[in-house]
């Protein structure tokens, strides 16, 4: 068994989760039975940042059965939540810590690999993606780094780990995953041999799910810095191999600049959307593409709206007309995405106004129900809708001003136009049927 010998970092050493009881009480149950426990991944990297940790991660010789029999053993909840591939859940005063067994990989496909276990912590670090990836830590804060990961965390520097295009080969979603990284945590300038392996390896994308695609692309697209790695992408043709089409970068990277401008976070789903959707055909073809969900559809369609058809270039009562018919929510998404497709500046005044009218004025509700057209004499169907969506079009267009009172008069006027047109349809049918027979 091969182990490196751990050194003093004063970050870990001043790690808040690490001196959580219920952080302890999950390395506890561990030693006290004898076996070696450490934090790996996303909580050591995001601590030696300064950044913040969201789940705990660690690793063990231990096998999985034994993991679930100490933690119980200790009073703590265990779930088998990925058994076979070694992973077990313990739940330690509510929280979840994803416990998994050192392993290494037998077989790899592109996707998922054949693992066995191990007792090796280097073996197990040289499976990883990246070098920033295999940092261990123990429980009094020591930093175990097998293969000169800390250097490269410092360094900004996202690197594979060994060869990059093997990586890559074991699993394809490393291609999109070293974009994100690279985002996320290097220095702007990607590492040039696994730009080469990401470019070269590209056909292997193919093999992912469009589950696993969409998570992951959606990650790089919620990242503030995530334009560099778009452009990237985009000019090495791996963008459009994803997206199924050519993508405008030109507008996404608008709508960046407009979300920075407004001090909005980054909408991810917005930001596909400027990639890809011109026509709502669009949003159609990339919800099958990616297996998107109703909702996630139902945005996307709102984007390729353009502003011509609320008429939002007229008047602000436009402007509110729009905002009713599409909820705050939606009339957002519409008017981001059309200033993104404008020429205006991401400070434009008017554009402005436009995007925060939510914030400015409360969307009313409408005053009358079909229940109220029912008592106006009118029998229930499709007639109740015709008059009420009509009174509604009106008070939409006077600008909302008029009260419950007023608009029950003006539906006892539209039912009585309604009387008086189709009493005349009726009298000339008669007429007409008058004259065939005579």
């Amino acid at each position: 068994m091969q182990d490196h010998q751990g050194k003093r970092v004063a970050e870990l050493a001043d790690a808040e989760w690490l001196k959580r009881p219920a952080t302890r009480a999950v390395f506890a149950a561990l030693r006290d039975d004898g076996h070696k426990v450490r934090a790996v991944g996303g909580a050591v990297r995001n601590t030696l940042l300064g950044r913040a940790v969201a789940d705990i991660d660690l690793a063990t010789p231990a096998l999985p059965d034994i993991v679930m029999r100490v933690a119980e053993k200790a009073g703590l909840k265990a779930v088998a939540t990925g058994i076979d591939h070694g992973t077990v859940t313990v739940i330690s005063d509510h929280q979840p810590f994803e416990v998994t067994t050192l392993r290494k990989d037998v077989e790899t496909f592109g996707r998922r690999a054949v693992v066995a276990f191990t007792d090796d912590w280097a073996e197990d670090a040289r499976r990883r993606d990246f070098t920033m990836n295999a940092l261990y830590a123990s429980a009094d804060g020591l930093l175990f780094d097998p293969l000169g990961g800390y250097e490269d965390l410092k360094a900004h520097r996202v690197r594979f780990i060994g060869e990059p295009s093997q990586r890559i080969r074991e699993d394809y979603l490393r291609i999109l995953r070293f974009f994100r990284f690279s985002a996320d945590y290097g220095d702007g300038v990607f590492d040039p041999d696994g730009l080469k392996a990401c470019i070269a390896e590209r056909n292997g994308l193919r093999q992912l799910s469009a589950e696993r695609l969409h998570g992951e692309l959606l990650q790089l697209l919620a990242l503030d810095r995530s334009f560099a790695a778009l452009e990237t992408m985009f000019e090495s043709g791996l963008l459009a191999d994803i997206l199924g089409g050519a993508p405008a970068l030109d507008r996404v990277g608008r709508l960046i600049a407009i979300e920075e401008s407004l001090d909005r976070p980054a909408d991810a789903l917005l930001r596909l959307g400027a990639l890809v959707v011109r026509v709502q055909e669009d949003a159609e073809r990339l919800a099958e593409r990616f297996r998107l969900s109703n909702a996630e559809q139902r945005r996307l369609r709102t984007t390729a709206l353009t502003t011509s058809a609320f008429g939002l270039e007229k008047d602000e009562i436009a402007a509110k007309s729009a905002l009713y018919r599409l909820g705050p929510a939606g009339y957002s998404d519409h008017i981001m995405m059309a200033w993104a497709r404008s020429a205006a500046k991401p400070d434009d005044d008017a554009w402005r106004d436009l995007v925060t009218l939510a914030d400015r004025w409360p969307v009313p509700e409408f005053p009358l129900s079909g229940g109220d057209i029912v008592q106006l004499g009118i029998d229930k169907g499709p007639r109740v809708g015709k008059i009420l969506n009509s009174v509604e079009t009106a008070w939409i267009e006077r600008g909302f001003i008029d009260s419950r009172d007023a608009l029950l008069l003006a539906a006892e006027r539209a039912i009585s136009k309604r009387d008086m047109a189709e009493s005349a349809e009726s009298a000339e049918a008669e007429s007409a049927e008058a004259e065939s027979d005579g």
